[in-house]
């Protein structure tokens, strides 16, 4: 007949077992999915940048055909009624529309920027402050 071993002594000769190779495994697993979430972030980051620079070549297209349209026409093309590059900037209606739509752009990138460095300048403060 077997022994009987009680279930606590297998626990207190398991628990150090456990300990040694746990915490290499969990340190491994967290390290990992820390690494992949900033690659995924870094990912989504860049993709937001190309779609944003999609929607500036497609202002610049829309407005240069408006601009020949119109020209075509013989009807005042000078400010455009709407779109980014109308509400970029005032000025930017003589200007060619590559270059409005670039402007329009590098305003909305500039907000954006400085939006995010509130923020983190904000969180680093309150994060001092405690």
């Amino acid at each position: 007949m077997l022994p009987v071993v009680p279930p606590f002594l297998i626990g207190l000769i398991a628990a150090p077992l456990l300990k040694r190779l746990g915490k290499p495994l969990m340190r491994g697993i967290v390290k990992t999915s820390v690494g992949l979430g900033i690659e995924v972030k870094r990912a989504v980051h860049e993709a937001g940048e190309g779609i944003q620079d999609l929607a500036a070549e497609a202002t610049a297209e829309v407005l240069a055909v408006q601009m020949a349209h119109g020209a075509e026409h013989g009807t005042d093309t000078s400010a455009p009624q709407g779109g980014i590059a109308g509400r970029a900037e005032a000025g930017t209606g003589s200007a060619p529309p590559a270059a409005a739509a670039a402007a329009a752009h590098a305003a909305q990138a500039g907000s954006e920027s400085k939006a995010a460095g509130k923020v983190r300048s904000a969180g680093s403060t309150a994060a001092k402050v405690h």
